[in-house]
This record gives structure tokens, C-alpha cells and sequence, in this order.
């Protein structure tokens, strides 16, 4: 058993997940996994089962947030030292996950993002989302005078003391942005690393063209109650 789990949450990913898993395998060997599968209407769970990957099906679905909070329960349960969110959608290269487990461990970071805008290789995403990306990195230096060029990266990980405060708290919806604001508040270190990260390989993205504005209002408020609360 290793000391570092990858946390996959998995919504209708079933054109990528086998991709995603095996990826993990081949390129972080040293990490352990676990899918939690959001209660998929499609073949998700199917095929994590005829795989035989190490999954957590949740009985109704209940969102980002509580897929990824069961992650880090299941991490805390079984006292992993680190824990690294990749999503279940095939952009995340499990390659810059020995990377990031290194300099965790060399540098004692509370939490480190992967950022795909510091050396800006790779799938920049579309010009809504870097626009909303830009908008966070703003919000969050005015609220914490922390600089995260990429807040709503989902590829960060955390050490036991963070494992254990997500296993308690942890956002329902959109959570990146938040809880960056929070660890920050908290007094403990956010840093980020460079990584390249891939187009979505199949399937669609939560946040569409119209959920946008809701996303950005929800998101700002819940990032200043959290910075005000912390």
C-alpha cells in the first residue's frame, strides 16, 4: 500500500475513465487510486467493474463536492500521508504526479495546484473559461493576497492535516476556488508547479456557456463568506 491515494470523481465518464485509470497506472505506480463514482447514468460503474479498479459508488448523485469530500474520507479511513484530485476526464497527466508528491515532500507545502498558466504549455481551455480563471485569480489576491494563476485547477494535493480538514469540510459545488481562499485563511501554504494538461478526451464539461454567470456569482460569494469566516 502506498501513502499517496489519487481521488478520481466520476460523473458519465465512461468514454475516459479506463484511459484515466490506466494512465495512473503506467505513469504514478507509486500512487494509490480510488474512483468515486457519482452515481452515473451511463457505464461508469460498468466498467469499473469489469476492470476490477478500485471503486466507491455513491447511491444517488450528490455533486462534485461530495465526491470529492468521500475521496478524502476514504484517505483519512486508511491513512494516507497525501492526496491528489484527478479528474475523471482524462486531462490531468498522471506523469506530473511523482513530481508534485516530490515537492510536497521537499518543501512541506500544504497545498500545491497544478497550473497549467505558469509556463502556459498545453490546453489553455476555452476564452469564457480563461476569462473566469483570471476573474478568481484576482478575487482570491484581493481576499487572501495570495496569487494562484490557476484556482480552478482540480489537480492539487494536500497533506494528512488537509485530508483530515476536508474529510469534515468541503464545499458541495465548484469547490477549487473556495477552498483555496480557506487553506490560505487557515494559515497554511498554497504553492503551485507547472504542469500541461489535455482537452477533455470525451464527454462534457459541468459548467456550460449558461451556467457561467450562476458559477461566477456562487463562487465569489462562497469564496468571500469563506475568507471572512476563516
Amino acid at each position: 500500500m502506498s501513502n499517496k491515494l489519487v481521488i478520481i470523481p466520476a460523473f458519465n465518464e465512461a468514454g475516459c475513465i479506463v484511459n484515466t485509470v490506466n494512465d495512473i497506472i503506467e505513469n504514478a505506480p507509486d500512487f494509490d487510486y480510488v474512483i468515486i463514482n457519482d452515481c452515473s447514468r451511463d457505464d461508469t460503474y460498468k466498467l469499473c467493474l469489469e476492470n476490477g479498479f478500485n471503486v466507491v459508488s455513491l447511491p444517488i448523485n450528490s455533486g462534485i463536492g461530495a465526491a470529492v469530500q468521500t475521496g478524502y474520507l476514504y484517505a483519512k479511513r486508511y491513512g494516507y500521508e497525501y492526496a491528489i484530485q484527478v479528474d475523471g476526464d482524462g486531462q490531468h497527466d498522471a506523469a506530473f504526479l511523482g513530481t508534485m508528491a516530490r515537492y510536497m515532500e521537499e518543501h512541506n507545502t500544504g497545498m500545491l495546484i497544478g497550473s497549467r498558466y505558469i509556463e502556459k504549455q498545453g490546453f489553455q481551455s476555452s476564452g469564457l473559461r480563461r476569462f473566469g480563471i483570471k476573474y478568481f485569480t484576482l478575487l482570491i489576491k484581493i481576499l487572501t493576497g495570495k496569487k494562484i494563476t490557476d484556482p480552478t485547477s482540480g489537480m492539487r494535493m494536500v497533506g494528512r492535516d488537509i485530508i483530515e480538514y476536508f474529510a469534515e469540510e468541503y464545499p458541495k459545488d465548484y469547490p477549487e476556488p473556495e477552498t483555496a481562499v480557506t487553506i490560505v485563511k487557515r494559515g497554511w501554504s498554497v504553492e503551485e508547479i507547472p504542469v500541461v494538461m489535455k482537452e477533455r478526451q470525451a464527454g462534457t464539461s459541468s459548467i456550460s456557456p449558461k451556467r457561467s454567470i450562476y458559477y461566477m456569482i456562487k463562487v465569489s460569494l462562497a469564496c468571500i463568506i469563506a475568507a471572512m469566516s476563516s
